[in-house]
């Protein structure tokens, strides 16, 4: 099963597709933010704090993304710095909110993608690439000529634009998106966005009309769909029950979900009493009964 970029598009509509997403940069409204800087001229986005330049912190086979992903050889994982969301209780607040990471060209971004396949990983986990989606396709660009040919994973924090997405369609095998939230009060208070609810809705369904549910193969490596984690918040701050519901009734029973457990308290959380411990296990029991009872089976 070729990855989608190869199967569907030639390098011209590679191009074509970098060159439109790059245009948007200008006026920038790659995200739901829409700060409208011109991040092409080097100024930064508002809430992303981006401007031209890719930065990166890391790059490595990672094996503990979902088991679908990890195979035998890992998830060529490119970690990328800054964020269009600003979560108080962030757990990689070094690279998402301080901006640990090094400025890299576009060549050696798909120099990244080359080595990641070269050394075995089963396909190329773009984490926290919302906002460098423009110059991330033109390094596929590169990468494609150069041999690339390992699905795309796509792994956000659900807060996307629709024309974006629209953008990546055939380019992203798999999207992996986090439902943070299912309020948009709680999201403007812990995530700094107002309408995050909203945004996410919309932003998954259109990620589930290009992928579809989640596609296995007899290896069980993951190939092509959409893969949704969802983390439990202490004293239902995510509103796990209306996200569940959501995913059941407005996207697919058969959706591939990662209900998580592994909150704990990181950055700002001592300045929100509610976040600042660990969940529990009844919490973290009554989201995966909850899930059972609407009739989500798969990833958990």
């Amino acid at each position: 099963m070729l990855p989608s970029y190869l199967e569907k598009l030639t390098i011209k509509d590679l191009r074509e597709r970098a060159d439109a997403l790059l245009q948007l940069l200008s006026e920038c409204r790659i995200c739901p933010n829409e700060c409208n800087v011109n991040r092409a001229d080097g100024e930064k986005g508002t809430y992303c704090h981006s401007a031209n330049e890719v930065i990166v912190s890391s790059f490595a086979p990672h094996f503990g993304e979902e088991p679908p992903l990890v195979g035998f050889s890992g998830s060529g994982t490119i970690f990328f710095t800054n964020c269009n969301l600003s979560c108080v209780f962030c757990q990689n607040y070094d690279i998402s909110q301080l901006g640990h990471g090094s400025t890299v060209s576009i060549e050696q971004l798909s120099e990244f993608m080359i080595t990641l396949q070269n050394r075995g990983c089963h396909n190329i986990n773009l984490v926290s690439p919302t906002h460098f989606v423009p110059q991330i396709i033109s390094a596929l660009v590169i990468a494609v000529e150069k041999g690339l040919e390992i699905p795309i994973v796509y792994k956000c924090g659900g807060y996307e634009s629709v024309e974006t997405l629209k953008l990546l369609e055939d380019i992203v095998d798999i999207y992996m998106p986090d439902i943070k939230y299912s309020n948009n009060e709680t999201a403007s208070r812990l995530s700094g966005i107002k309408n995050y609810w909203d945004v996410v809705q919309s932003a998954l369904k259109e990620m589930h009309r290009q992928v579809g549910d989640l596609h296995i193969n007899r290896r069980g490596i993951a190939k092509r769909g959409l893969l949704i984690r969802h983390l439990v918040l202490p004293n239902d701050l995510a509103g796990s029950e209306k996200v569940i519901d959501f995913i059941a009734d407005e996207i697919s029973k058969d959706t591939y979900i990662n209900i998580m457990d592994q909150y704990y308290p990181a950055y700002k959380v001592n300045q929100h009493n509610e976040l600042n411990r660990r969940i529990t296990n009844e919490e973290y029991e009554r989201v995966i009964g909850y899930a059972k009872k609407k009739g989500l089976t798969k990833g958990f």
